[in-house]
């Protein structure tokens, strides 16, 4: 399929995040609902918008999900949760204040997150024994 890169690995990332947003909830067994449905009657509907509902995904989007979602396993934990939470489209300010971090460290910890992906797709090791920062390219 070619090589993998970091522009391509985080869109899957990110229609693997909406992939599960669009699922439906997960319910406690024996959950069921006692009220009667509700049916409109064609006065009811007159005059108002119609809503359309995005098609839930197919199976072979929820594959493709649930492969991109076990790539998460090659990092770190807290870079993961960075990487997913930015997959969410999570903005920045939220994500330094749960992780404790600035928003610089945030970013090179994501960067870097991604890179350990794009590496390991296409068949290579991240370096051990180098900073984050050397292996991004940001070396001072």
């Amino acid at each position: 399929m070619g090589e993998w890169t970091t522009a391509r690995v985080e869109d899957q990332l990110e229609s693997a995040a909406e992939v599960f947003r669009t699922l439906p909830g997960v319910m406690p067994k024996g959950f069921f609902n006692a009220w009667p449905e509700y049916f409109h009657s064609f006065a009811d509907k007159v005059g108002q918008e119609p809503q359309m509902r995005r098609p839930r995904p197919g199976p072979r989007q929820i594959t493709e999900a649930e492969e991109a979602l076990l790539w998460l396993r090659w990092l770190e934990r807290d870079d993961a949760r960075i990487v997913w939470l930015r997959a969410e489209r999570t903005p920045w300010k939220p994500i330094c204040w749960q992780m404790g971090i600035s928003r610089a460290t945030a970013n090179r910890r994501w960067q870097y997150g991604i890179a350990v992906i794009v590496w390991r797709l296409n068949g290579r090791q991240a370096p051990r024994n180098r900073s984050r920062d050397f292996v991004i390219g940001k070396a001072r």
